[in-house]
């Protein structure tokens, strides 16, 4: 009996090669790889950096998003596709509202999220600000977060699609940017960049307010 078997894992700098249905049986779910155009691209392991600004951020949207109902929040490995027969994506992190729930699988995002956020690591900087730019801007991707933590490259830049689908720059005002895809969500850019992050629930207790934490805590309704 003939016994098929899947791709076995690239050696460093070596490209790996399948159509998208031998990645999804290669790939399980603890593989953080991304699917494009006929070739896998795995993932680095993350920096501590870049790992404790995803949390930051996870946590701190996650909270937001469960508290007023907004939709869901997820992080990388979970599987993207803006488009039906285009790339497989890995955000790190997503939302998605709830207007645009039914996109959601088991199995993956079909379809675009309302909000990605990409961290840039050292081997992702142009595919971060270039492939996936033209990616989530095409395939109507709301408002797209880029961070880069990079010593000396330090940034933070938020993008906004508008009504000709195209990203315009998100304005930062007095060090703090609004969301639009999430009225009521700001930040201080330098929450992000900083050496040491604040503690995420901190900084959310400033952006909600004192007395909606409290109110959280007794079970009451925010909205």
């Amino acid at each position: 009996m003939a016994i098929n078997l899947a791709p076995a894992p690239p050696a460093l700098g070596e490209k790996l090669r399948m159509s998208y249905e031998e990645f999804l049986n290669w790939a399980d779910e603890d593989v953080h790889a991304e699917w494009v155009n006929g070739e896998v691209i795995v993932a680095m392991p993350a920096k501590e950096i870049h790992q404790n600004i995803v949390e930051f951020l996870y946590v701190m949207l996650n909270f937001f998003v469960r508290w007023f109902a907004l939709g869901k929040v997820h992080t990388a490995p979970f599987e993207m596709r803006v488009l039906a027969d285009g790339p497989a994506r890995e955000p790190d992190l997503l939302f998605v509202a709830n207007d645009h729930l039914e996109r959601l699988t088991n199995d993956r995002l079909a379809g675009p999220a309302d909000l990605i956020v990409e961290v840039i690591s050292g081997d992702s900087v142009y595919r971060d600000r270039v492939d996936k730019f033209e990616e989530y801007e095409a395939g109507g991707v709301r408002e797209y977060w880029i961070v880069d933590p990079r010593p000396g490259k330090q940034r933070a830049d938020f993008w906004i699609l508008d009504a000709n689908g195209r990203y315009r720059a998100g304005e930062i005002k007095d060090g703090i940017y609004r969301s639009t895809v999430l009225p009521g969500l700001w930040l201080r850019v330098e929450w992000l960049l900083a050496e040491n992050l604040p503690d995420p629930l901190v900084a959310l207790a400033q952006i909600v307010g004192r007395e909606k934490i409290i109110a959280v805590i007794d079970g009451q309704s925010i909205n």
